[in-house]
């Protein structure tokens, strides 16, 4: 079975403290009738920073989409290589060893998708599969973890690289004073992620089983609106509740994984606010400390969309040693209402006889 191995996560170097949201939010929108509502849920959230690829009155200004997908496609290109260097070292690989490229990113536009910049750039083969994910939003991060799981599956002895890139920040939208949108304002981060999915070998979660649910009817409670100014966000007030509905799903699927959902070693969770963590706790009858990993990223980043799920597990394996068999589960929640779910044991396998390709054109001198 394929394992997930340690992610690499980085954030900007610009921090937007809970204060200065504050502020910003009184200064912008000091007649929004929903101001003063916004202000409590944007304290309640229990984001203390966030990380953003501009300054904070860069951040503010709006110059137009245009302007704000080039932004996208150099801080990408900037920011992306060094994470993914740092996950094929997690995950004793380089790039010629990978067959396939799993991109997710709500929050930019690129054609080709950056898949085919990295491809080239980090010296993979030209034989490596493409498959960028634009529209999950913050179910993203689960569903790369599980087409990941499903591409290793059907192509026995492959390697998968996952990157997440994820500038929520570019989606501001400074005239947008919808209860919604102010706070989203208070709450998304940018962050960068990447990880890797070994066929064999490594250390991390072997991915064992997964599962996809959207609860019907439910498309428009998480959206976007594109217009001439970009990606304008939409938050419908029955979404903090929807962990009732969803939470019976993820049961089922670690008891047909023959597990106790309450009884397991680790608990990945996407982290879109406190309330899914509180309502998760509830629901499953697990400690509301089995979320620590999830607020951790809540508290110290806001809510960095796709990318959440892969900083819970960084800070899983940086956190504690696991013993072999350790078992667990992964969750993310997102547009649709969709779920992502998988379920996992820790794993700490030799990477004894594992394959190693030789890249074309060397191997003469290998021999010689």
């Amino acid at each position: 079975m394929p394992t997930l191995c340690k992610p690499a996560v980085a954030v900007p170097e610009n921090v937007v403290t809970v204060e200065q949201t504050l502020d910003m939010a009184k200064r912008v929108h000091a007649k929004s009738p929903n101001l003063n509502l916004a202000l409590r849920l944007i304290t309640n959230t229990g984001v203390k920073k966030r990380h953003v690829i501009q300054p904070l009155e860069q951040t503010l200004a709006h110059p137009g989409f245009e302007i704000r997908n080039k932004i996208y496609e150099r801080e990408a290109k900037r920011r992306v290589p060094p994470v993914v260097e740092e996950a094929l070292a997690n995950s004793d690989l380089t790039a010629q060893d990978i067959d396939a490229i799993i991109y997710v990113s709500c929050t930019g536009f690129m054609m080709p998708s950056l898949t085919a910049w990295l491809i080239n750039t980090l010296g993979c083969r030209p034989s490596t599969r493409q498959i960028p994910i634009a529209q999950l939003g913050c179910a993203a991060g689960g569903a790369a973890i599980n087409r990941a799981h499903d591409f290793c599956a059907a192509h026995p002895e492959s390697n998968v690289l996952i990157v997440s890139c994820e500038f929520c920040s570019l989606c501001y939208q400074p005239t947008d004073a919808d209860v919604g949108s102010l706070l989203s304002d208070g709450l998304f981060g940018d962050a960068v992620a990447a990880a890797v999915v070994r066929h064999s070998g490594g250390t991390g979660l072997r991915l064992e089983r997964n599962a996809s649910y959207l609860i019907p009817n439910t498309e428009e409670w998480i959206s976007y609106d594109v217009k001439d100014t970009g990606f304008h966000f939409r938050l419908d007030r029955r979404v903090p509740g929807t962990m009732e509905p969803l939470a019976p799903v993820v049961r089922e699927l670690v008891e047909t994984h023959s597990w106790d959902v309450g009884e397991l070693d680790f608990y990945i969770v996407h982290a879109g606010g406190p309330r899914i963590l509180d309502d998760l706790s509830k629901y499953l009858g697990v400690a509301p400390d089995e979320f620590r990993y999830s607020r951790a990223t809540l508290t110290e980043y806001g809510n960095i969309a796709s990318a959440v799920v892969l900083d819970g597990l960084r800070r899983l394996f940086e956190d504690r040693p696991l013993r072999r068999g350790a078992q667990g589960v992964i969750a993310g929640f997102g547009p649709g209402i969709t779920a992502e779910l998988a379920v996992g044991s820790w794993t700490r396998e030799s990477a004894v006889g594992f394959p190693v390709r030789v890249p074309a054109g060397i191997e003469h001198s290998l021999a010689g």
